[in-house]
């Protein structure tokens, strides 16, 4: 029966020859699930003896990590903007950056009496539900192309009891819409283009949904056509908010005319790279 001490040094030496960043940090998260202890009770215990089961269930996940598994698809849940996410391999694991978005997004609608977003591209539904959570007077139409994206979304509206406040519709970008404008428009679009896609991680490569990443081209097609077709269905002096690609500011901003749009402005990450167009409509 081996200790909590002997298998963190043989699982780190394993994730480490796998190439798996940070392999002691995720040796310690991985075998913290597997017990369902926190990490203070693996170092607290190091002499603790796994049981039969509980080893077999680690050198499991173990195998799934070393395969590059993304963790948070082994263990189906992310964090985002302070709420626990249900992920599979039919959504995106949301970003640390993307709560960009819903931050901004709470101070365009915080005073309205009747606050109405639209997401494009709903994914986990991260995005739509941390909104709709912190505006208890917030409705919203939640659109995506992939049938099993939304059935995600739902799962996850249900469990932070917004469900009733969230209409999902299956949609190719606006396709599904009718006539109906809201304040907001909210997205997190495929903006990888195929060229750098070829140099992300493995995690991400061969695990994550690559509709909901690229658009198989030069990045910029979905973000092209969100901005053509986003007047259409903003009120008036409505906003699009926009997650994009790190090299990608200055060729996204020339897509809004002046025209139609009264203010357009690119806003940095906390690491100070442009991640987020924020356009306001006439």
């Amino acid at each position: 029966m081996r200790n909590i001490f002997e298998i963190l040094k043989e699982s780190t030496e394993i994730l480490t020859q796998s190439g798996v960043v940070e392999p002691r940090r995720e040796a310690h998260s991985l075998l913290a699930f597997a017990l369902k202890k926190d990490k203070t009770f693996l170092i607290a215990h190091p002499e603790y003896g796994l049981a039969e089961s509980e080893a077999n269930y680690f050198q499991n996940i173990l195998t799934r990590r070393a395969s590059r598994e993304p963790f948070q698809y082994i263990t189906g849940v992310q964090e985002f903007y302070g709420l626990d996410f249900e992920v599979t391999k039919d959504v995106l694991i949301p970003r640390p950056e993307t709560e960009m978005i819903v931050e901004n997004a709470l101070e365009i609608l915080q005073n309205s009496d009747n606050p109405r977003f639209c997401e494009v591209g709903t994914g986990s539904g991260c995005i739509s539900i941390s909104i709709l959570h912190n505006l208890s007077n917030a409705t919203a139409i939640g659109l995506d192309i992939s049938e099993k994206a939304l059935a995600i979304t739902r799962s996850n509206a249900e469990k932070h009891n917004v469900l009733n406040r969230l209409e999902l519709k299956q949609s190719d970008i606006f396709n599904s819409l009718n006539d109906e404008k809201f304040e907001l428009i909210v997205s997190n679009p495929p903006y990888i283009s195929s060229e750098d896609f070829a140099d992300l991680q493995i995690e991400v490569i061969a695990f994550e949904p690559q509709i909901a990443l690229t658009d198989s081209q030069n990045g910029l097609t979905i973000i092209e056509k969100i901005v053509k077709d986003a007047p259409d269905f903003l009120k008036s002096e409505g906003f699009l908010l926009m997650e994009i690609g790190f090299n990608q500011s200055e060729t996204v901003e020339k897509m809004f005319s002046s025209e139609i749009w009264q203010s357009v402005v690119v806003l940095p990450d906390l690491q100070g790279i442009p991640r987020m167009v924020k356009a306001q409509i006439k």
